[in-house]
């Protein structure tokens, strides 16, 4: 907790992490409704950085990196620790990585314990010009001469794949993630339904996750990788085995894609969008329908319950349930989905809320800062001109996969709604030939209804990064014109404006291509190092002065005009 001088305000607040080198970080207290208050974020977030490195060494740094290139790979630990401990039981990580809370001891071992092995995450290898093809992960097959392989082990590292056993491959992943107080219910369920298929197009657009375990990957981001990690279904529950002592088979981990909208009173809401065969507990559903609790709704509560908590504290057990939410909020805070519908406390001033959580960290505070503005005002601008984002579920989940893949923000199309207004909305004239102003000067000419009914291949289409996010002459009109026009109904100061331009100058020129993601910039920093031998390996060196340049881009020590232009 940091205090500020005046006032005694909280300017920050810290919590621990999986991971016993990460920190959790937020602003002290939330930022309020008003569009300057945005311009809080990043000075905040700088704050931050500055507070956790005056507590470091002066060899250490905190850096707001995805993930550490060298976690698990052979002495990437100083430490006398070493793998195969009794709670991870990894090939590759010893147990203190992770911080000392029972919470993520327990996690983890309930984890390995319920899934009846440890987890298994497979990463495919980018393949350069000297990868061996195929590519047979070296450790393990040194772990295996070395008789360190478990039966879970056997088969389970693939050919072409990074191999990863633990929960610290996921959960040692760092990211930006975005809070949202509504005004209500209905508020909170419409924008959790229409933030959660921007959630690939803003994780593409934060790609920032190449590197794996000492190896260059053919993904950019994080999330299968965390996915993997925290997998705890059982045989039964994955399908492999019938159901005998399981009650249902459950397609995803419990850290995935949301499997149901929630739908809202906004007009939009299909049940055909819910096209994915939704398993859910039937006790639960009726119990909360008979209490007046309405179906999506209650199907989406139910459905959180058919994953067993995975970690209780004794002393917590006990609870009255009409003052207390923490059973709710065990079951909840560990269904990890890219979006997170979060209802008041009991006996709280909080709201409802929701909670936006694909997006990628990035090397600077101004990054960080314009991803969460974007997603801000693009949350405003849901609300204020009663936009429609609907695409079936199904969709939703293959754009997640496609974000994933290398460079995805330029070699990638993916499934948005065509149409995005409601039929005779003034917002869409008011939007209508509003350009962005930075890379392609597109207008829409789109006038048509993007009204709700059944799904069909009409109201969405695949589209480039860029077209969804700067739109397209004659075509779809493009989230950033949209928050552009968004700003022109608000009062705002001109100062104010010319910094929010900014930020979403970023994000409009890395939508283009014109500038390019962290993700992008860390492969080719490792692909041109000297000691990189196109072998998709990722050496000590190289790991040591990546870091290090990123340390100076960080510090603003460097600028690399291919990733800021000349907004730094």
């Amino acid at each position: 907790m940091d205090i500020s001088e005046n006032g005694g305000t909280l300017e920050t607040l810290w919590r621990p992490e999986y991971g016993s080198f990460m920190l959790e970080a937020t602003p002290g207290v939330p930022y309020s409704h008003s569009i300057e208050s945005l311009l809080q974020v990043e000075p905040n977030m700088r704050l931050r950085r500055i507070r956790a490195n005056e507590t470091l060494n002066d060899n250490e740094d905190a850096l707001p990196i995805g993930n550490f290139p060298l976690f698990g790979a052979p002495g990437f630990v100083d430490s006398s620790e070493k793998p195969f401990g009794p709670v991870l039981r990894s090939l590759f990580v010893p147990d203190a990585v992770m911080y000392p809370h029972p919470r993520f001891g327990t996690l983890s071992g309930n984890i390995r314990k319920r899934r009846g092995s440890k987890v298994k995450i497979n990463v495919p290898i980018f393949h350069d010009k000297s990868t061996p093809n195929p590519f047979i992960d070296p450790e393990v097959a040194k772990c295996s001469k070395l008789g360190l392989i478990e039966e879970c082990d056997k088969g389970a590292a693939l050919p072409d794949h990074i191999y990863m056993d633990a929960m610290g491959f996921g959960m040692g992943c760092c990211c930006i993630q975005m809070t949202f107080q509504a005004g209500s219910i209905q508020q909170a369920r419409k924008l959790y339904d229409h933030l959660a298929p921007v959630g690939a197009i803003l994780m593409a657009l934060s790609a920032s996750t190449p590197l794996y375990r000492g190896y260059v990957s053919d993904i950019d981001c994080r999330w299968n990788v965390i996915s993997a990690s925290v997998d705890c279904r059982t045989l039964q529950e994955r399908g492999i085995e019938p159901l005998t002592t399981d009650k249902f088979v459950i397609p995803k981990s419990r850290y995935a894609t949301i499997d149901t909208f929630l739908g809202s009173d906004d007009g939009h809401f299909d049940k055909a969008y819910n096209d994915l065969d939704l398993v859910y507990d039937e006790r639960y559903y009726k119990q909360l329908v008979g209490n007046g609790v309405d179906e999506e709704l209650a199907r989406h509560i139910a459905h959180l319950f058919i994953r067993d908590p995975i970690v209780i504290f004794e002393e917590l057990l006990n609870q009255d349930n009409t003052a207390s939410s923490d059973h709710f909020e065990n079951i909840q805070s560990t269904n990890w989905q890219n979006v997170r519908f979060k209802p008041p406390p009991p006996n709280s001033s909080i709201g409802w809320r929701v909670e936006f959580r694909t997006g990628e960290i990035q090397f600077t505070e101004f990054e960080n800062a314009a991803l969460a503005i974007f997603v801000n005002l693009l949350a405003r601008a849901i609300v204020a001109f009663n936009l429609n984002f609907y695409i079936p579920i199904t969709r939703m989940d293959e754009n997640m996969e496609r974000a994933h893949r290398r460079d995805a923000v330029n070699r990638e199309k993916f499934y948005f709604r065509n149409n995005v207004f409601p039929k005779d909305s003034d917002s869409v004239s008011a939007a209508n030939g509003h350009t962005n102003g930075y890379t392609n000067g597109y207008t829409n000419g789109h006038t048509t209804n993007g009204s709700a009914g059944r799904p069909n291949k009409s109201q969405f289409s695949e589209k480039s990064l860029d077209e969804i996010i700067n739109g397209h002459d004659g075509g779809f009109v493009g989230l950033i014109p949209i928050v552009l026009r968004y700003l022109d109904t608000i009062t705002v100061e001109p100062g104010t404006k010319s910094k929010l331009m900014e930020y979403i100058r970023l994000l409009s020129l890395r939508a283009s291509g014109a500038l390019v993601t962290n993700a992008a910039w860390i492969r080719k920093f490792v692909r041109s190092h000297p000691d990189y031998k196109s072998d998709s390996v990722v050496s000590p060196k190289i790991n040591y002065d990546l870091l290090s340049a990123i340390k100076d881009i960080v510090d603003g020590q460097s600028k690399p005009p291919e990733l800021y232009g000349t907004l730094l």
